[in-house]
């Protein structure tokens, strides 16, 4: 996402009724609105609940379910900020735009040192596990964190233990994409450089664009991308969400996109969806993200089917999930239905993550192995 992407199509009536989740872990979410459809509780939930997945689209400070900002709110009592994860619920209903923004720098004002950073970090793992995401790709914005007074160091340092306890203990692979906060111009996206190229630290493993795509080309950042590839990391700008599919052709030829966030208007270019299909360049899909920001009218209407059937590699991910009430599992299921998959078909997504991912060869290996043979034991226990 990075603030403030979500521009003013986020408007949503604090009365609107509350659809419930596909996931009932997911109930302390904050619901979105009821612009977001309900979610199909259908015969798929407890395969998908158990399914070992990838997530490659999800946002650190996005992540931060009731639970976790009710935590940092406790250490930090001069905030405004809800102590109770039931009043949080209600805090994260958003009455328009200008009070998303508000609610959002809410919570980035309570990640206020190191040790909040490695809080957020560790549970937002905590949560992956519970969904049994075994590898994640997180964006971060260090930009937001170390222009508030964070040491840089610091900060590097305590992302890097809360990855490393995350794995020993909760079994979740953590790795980062650094991106840059669009809105805040070319400062931002020499510091986030400075900060990937020069602090490296070693889950980082790619290099993203975040903000809002109108008025903000991708083309200005090449200079910035170019160093963040030499130093060997991975591109993954977001594009075509909001605008046009020539934001994707700008991150893919300026940029040199290796995966692209959202994508969304891909579909209203033939040539474009050939481009991406051939060269197994991925999209990663937010369906729930997108009806949200009304980057796309109706669910019905997502364009997730036109881009399998054109040979996409789509990948499906959560984005911001509680702050749009959703969660992976919620998100797999959203996609099987639009898709008309069975048990198969919704692996065969989770390997697409696989396949798209950075993640090692052998990591890739032990991970597409482990999602066959859950399918395959599932699929040969009687009475199911």
């Amino acid at each position: 996402m990075g603030l403030p992407h979500r521009g003013p199509a986020m408007l949503r009536p604090a009365s609107a009724p509350r659809s419930p989740p596909y996931d009932d872990r997911c109930s302390r979410c904050a619901r979105p609105s009821d612009e977001i459809p309900e979610n199909p509780m259908n015969a798929l939930h407890p395969f998908i609940a158990g399914l070992p997945k990838a997530e490659l689209h999800v946002h650190h400070v996005g992540s931060a379910s009731p639970r976790i900002v009710a935590e940092l709110a406790a250490h930090h009592p001069d905030s405004k900020v809800p102590t109770d994860p039931e009043a949080l619920t209600d805090f994260f209903t958003f009455t328009d735009f200008g009070h998303f923004i508000d609610v959002y720098l809410s919570v980035v004002d309570l990640v206020r040192t190191p040790e909040d950073v490695r809080l957020l970090t560790f549970e937002v793992a905590r949560d992956m596990a519970r969904q049994n995401i075994r590898y994640a790709e997180l964006t971060v914005t260090p930009f937001s964190s170390t222009r508030r007074g964070i040491p840089e160091q610091g900060f590097m340092e305590a992302i890097e233990d809360a990855r490393k306890a995350a794995e020993a203990e909760l079994g979740v692979v953590l790795r980062w994409c650094f991106d840059i906060p669009g809105e805040a111009g070319l400062e931002a996206a020499e510091e986030t450089t400075r900060l990937a190229v020069d602090l490296r630290p070693e889950g980082l493993v790619s290099f993203g664009l975040g903000g809002p795509e109108i008025g903000v080309d991708r083309p200005q950042f090449k200079p910035y991308f170019d160093r963040a590839i030499a130093a060997g990391l991975h591109s993954v700008p977001h594009a075509g969400e909001t605008t046009g599919p020539q934001t994707v052709w700008d991150a893919l030829t300026a940029l040199r996109a290796e995966r692209v966030g959202h994508g969304t208007s891909a579909v209203e270019d033939p040539a474009l969806l050939a481009h991406l299909a051939e060269h197994r360049i991925a999209l990663e899909v937010c369906p729930t993200s997108n009806i949200a920001t009304r980057a796309v009218t109706d669910l019905d209407l997502h364009p997730v089917k036109e881009m399998a059937e054109a040979g996409v590699l789509v990948t499906i991910n959560s984005d911001d999930p509680p702050m749009f009430g959703t969660d992976l599992n919620n998100e797999y299921g959203v996609a099987a239905r639009l898709l008309g998959l069975d048990e198969r078909g919704v692996a065969g997504l989770a390997k697409n993550a696989v396949e798209a991912s950075f993640l090692d060869p052998a990591g890739k290996r032990a991970l597409a192995a482990e999602i066959d043979t859950y399918t395959a034991n599932w699929l040969e226990t009687p009475g199911r």
